[in-house]
């Protein structure tokens, strides 16, 4: 299955909860909510049958570019 983003799409930013977070999970955490717009995206597949999507997404005032899993945000419709 291909990514489910394409490139200049906007997107909100949703982070995942789960148990135990990690330092990436925090700081996702301060952009949950907002809007970005994806700049880029990759495709890892760490064994056979199984492809993850992640996208390089610019959010805030100053553009910053972060890191997204797929499951980590949505398209924004308007």
């Amino acid at each position: 299955m291909g990514p489910k983003y394409a490139i200049g799409q906007k997107v909100i930013i949703h982070p995942v909860s789960e148990k135990g977070l990690t330092q990436r999970d925090s700081d996702l955490g301060t952009y949950a909510g907002q809007v970005g717009q994806v700049s880029n995206f990759y495709s890892i597949s760490p064994s056979a049958g199984q492809i993850f999507h992640m996208y390089k997404v610019r959010v805030g005032p100053e553009k910053k570019e972060i890191v997204v899993y797929e499951d980590e945000m949505e398209a924004k419709l308007s």
